[in-house]
């Protein structure tokens, strides 16, 4: 059956579940970033506009470590039906929401869950296909991610203009939960984890996954509440007008220190193998994600593009990463999975880099359009490979534990970098000074990401 495609009667049902569980995480995360403004407006609530973003952020790292301690202990099922619960709780807490902090609460709920479901999904994925279909399902997971971005926000304003913003939440709800019924029967045998032996790593010896940490399950719950409470104190740091960069210094340190524990030995370090593949998640994430939030403003300030058109920019990076990770689907082993993780960041470092040129040198607009084009293709090479090999370098005992990882690699190093970007953002007395350090931070990271990028080691 290693033959048969991700849509293969065995494989089918489960394939359009998931991936439809991953589209509706996907297009609530978009969806809401459209209505946010007029929600705001109308329940008054522009004091906590920032926290309603970073919010989820922070409870999906808790989700994340709490789903790959469960998982490793008593296999996906019960987390996934678990994060799925989560998630539609929160969607219910704010589509019914009449005040600004009950919707606040609503996305903290939706953040936990939605952050469980990543988990529970990468595992979901290794119990149930075989090694050489994984590159292709993680390809159709990151197209579920991309066509929210191409219908979500206007679909999101449409709901909101002729009904009402709440079912923007609202309706969500009644597509989760027959794209879970979808995946159920793949789950039948799932539950638990052998207490005796792993199965034989995919990798040689010396590549393998390192040992995870030995601290308990609520000792990584603990760690990773505080790597979200950091997270939270940096991005609120830019306004306290007296100790804000002190506090912004502190928010990194205890994030770093509060990580350490959630992610494999040696992933600050660059070890090579698994804690490189681990970082080189987060560095490329933050690179990608921490410029992508600005190329739009850049464009309608700079360029006195409109809001439409600037956003164009950004769908034709999400079409490129859909089409980069197609390609590395189709080509399979024929690309390995190291020279597709250096050449998807050396693509991102050098988009970003095109990016902060034309900022400074003022050159036209299409030169970062298209620049963002080749960070996207970049992105979809290497994202999807990089889940590849962290389940390759894992055993059965560790899959919850190393997926977990990677999912916050993702939320802190874009957070982190969101974060940072703001607050360089608000520091410089001009625009053009503040775009230029935003895109030459996030290019040092690109920096940072092409040379952890040659130490990661793939199955041979």
């Amino acid at each position: 059956m290693d033959s048969a495609g991700i849509f293969h009667r065995d494989y089918l049902l489960v394939t359009l579940g998931a991936c439809a569980l991953v589209f509706l995480v996907a297009f609530e995360s978009l969806a809401v970033t459209t209505i946010m403004p007029l929600v705001s407006r109308e329940l008054d609530g522009a004091g906590l506009y920032a926290l309603a973003f970073a919010g989820p952020l922070a409870t999906g790292v808790i989700g994340m470590v709490a789903t790959g301690n469960w998982s490793d202990r008593r296999g996906p099922v019960g987390p996934l039906y678990a994060a799925v619960a989560l998630f539609v709780l929160g969607l219910l807490i704010a589509g019914t929401a009449a005040t600004m902090p009950a919707l606040v609460a609503g996305r903290l709920v939706q953040g936990l869950g939605g952050g469980a479901m990543t988990v529970a999904l990468y595992v979901v994925i290794a119990r149930v296909y075989p090694p050489v279909l994984h590159p292709k399902i993680f390809a159709a997971f990151s197209a579920a991610w991309v066509i929210p971005s191409l219908v979500g926000p206007f679909a999101a304003g449409l709901v909101a203009q002729l009904v009402s913003w709440h079912w923007v939440f609202l309706g969500v709800v009644g597509l989760v939960v027959p794209a879970l019924l979808m995946v159920v029967p793949a789950l039948r045998g799932l539950h638990g984890t052998p207490d005796g032996g792993s199965r034989e790593p995919a990798v040689p010896e010396d590549m393998s996954t390192p040992a995870p940490r030995t601290s308990s399950g609520s000792g990584r719950l603990a760690w990773a509440a505080l790597a979200a409470l950091a997270v939270l104190g940096l991005n609120l740091s830019a306004r306290l007008p007296v100790a804000g960069g002190v506090v912004a210094v502190a928010a990194v340190a205890v994030a770093l220190l509060a990580v350490r524990p959630l992610v494999p030995r040696g992933t600050l370090t660059a070890r090579r193998g698994l804690p490189s593949v681990i970082l080189t998640r987060g560095l490329a994430a933050a690179a990608f994600f921490g410029a992508e939030v600005y190329l739009p403003y850049l464009l309608v300030e700079r360029y006195d593009f409109s809001p439409t058109f600037a956003g164009l920019a950004l769908t034709g990076g999400a079409v490129s990463w859909a089409a980069g990770s197609a390609v590395q689907g189709r080509l399979g082993a024929r690309l390995d999975h190291r020279r597709a993780v250096r050449i998807g960041a050396a693509l991102v470092l050098g988009a970003v880099i095109l990016v902060l040129v034309t900022t400074a040198l003022n050159w036209p607009a299409a030169v970062a359009v298209t620049a963002w084009v080749f960070a996207g293709g970049g992105m979809g090479l290497m994202y999807a490979r990089l889940s590849v090999m962290t389940l390759a370098l894992s055993s059965k005992q560790n899959e919850g534990f190393n997926s977990s990882a990677m999912s916050i690699a993702d939320s802190l190093g874009g957070a982190l970098s969101l974060a940072t970007t703001g607050i360089i953002f608000a520091a410089f007395p001009t625009t053009a000074a503040s775009f230029s350090g935003v895109f030459a931070l996030t290019a040092v990271i690109g920096v940072a990401g092409v040379f952890v990028a040659a130490r990661v080691a793939g199955p041979r």
